[in-house]
């Protein structure tokens, strides 16, 4: 889960622990992530698609922040000089959706975040650096690569702003057909991994909604999880035209054995799954 995203332009290559492992200045991404910890900030580095030579420079440091909690979410931008100017920023209250004056409200389309951490999980780099390539040429959207979204075993994976839904096992065809979904103010089901916004329990509950009632408007639903024993959870969804469902959602491992990521050894990473989903 990440309410905020805090999203910080470094040219040149990343390692497998970015923020330590890049030309920004290790102690400032240090600091950012101590800052970060606990506050629902999610620190990430981002770089235009194409080539990445070790001596390019990052004269200002292109920033977007954006906190991707459904109804309450907004995206800014701003550049620096010196991502050490971003150590004065509140991270709880961003982190809590308060905008804390930072930047400007972001104009224009969607936000297209591809996952292209090659040092990560190869994956990402095998597939998701043609797949950031081709959107960018395509001009339909404005695009970046990151150093780290989760969930490598979907690669290519893709975030999307302004609503931070996380799409995975994208195709050139399917990613564009997400990002004109996003500029018309919708989300496409069949390849989302969930709202960013949301802990894993309550990215079930909605997408089973969604897959139940075929809603797919991206800022309509809201939620309230509680705990139901140890592995469960109900959690009721709320649309913004007033109905509303109760879903029983158990975590439980994902089945046959496969590899999480590339070149590791096959596993049953834990998921998420709807039992059951009760209009009230």
């Amino acid at each position: 889960m990440a309410s905020t995203w805090l999203l910080v332009e470094q040219n040149g290559p990343w390692g497998a622990k970015a923020l330590g492992e890049s030309h920004l200045d290790a102690a400032v991404g240090r600091a950012l992530e101590t800052a970060a910890a606990g506050t629902g900030v999610r620190v990430a580095l981002i770089r235009r698609p194409g080539r990445h030579a070790d001596c390019l420079p990052t004269p200002r440091h292109e920033v977007i922040v954006a906190h991707t909690v459904p109804g309450r979410g907004w995206v800014r931008r701003a550049a620096v000089a010196d991502p050490a100017e971003l150590l004065g920023l509140d991270f709880a209250a961003l982190g809590a959706g308060d905008r804390t004056g930072f930047g400007a409200e972001h104009v224009g389309g969607p936000v297209a975040l591809v996952c292209t951490n090659g040092r990560r999980d190869r994956c990402c780099a095998l597939l998701g650096r043609p797949l950031a390539a081709e959107l960018a040429a395509a001009g339909h959207s404005e695009v970046w690569e990151v150093t780290h979204l989760g969930g490598h075993r979907f690669s290519p994976t893709m975030l999307v702003l302004p609503y931070g839904y996380a799409y995975g096992r994208l195709t050139p065809e399917t990613a564009k057909e997400v990002l004109a979904a996003t500029a018309a103010g919708h989300v496409v089901p069949e390849w989302s991994r969930g709202c960013s916004g949301w802990e894993r329990p309550g990215q079930a509950a909605e997408h089973a909604v969604r897959l139940a009632t075929g809603e797919t408007a991206a800022d309509v639903l809201t939620l309230a999880q509680r705990p139901d024993g140890e592995g469960r959870w109900l959690v009721g969804v709320l649309h913004r035209d007033g109905r509303s469902w109760e879903v029983d959602v158990i975590e439980t491992v994902s089945e046959p054995a496969r590899p999480e990521s590339c070149g590791k050894a096959a596993g049953t990473p834990s998921r998420m799954a709807a039992l059951s989903v009760r209009g009230l």
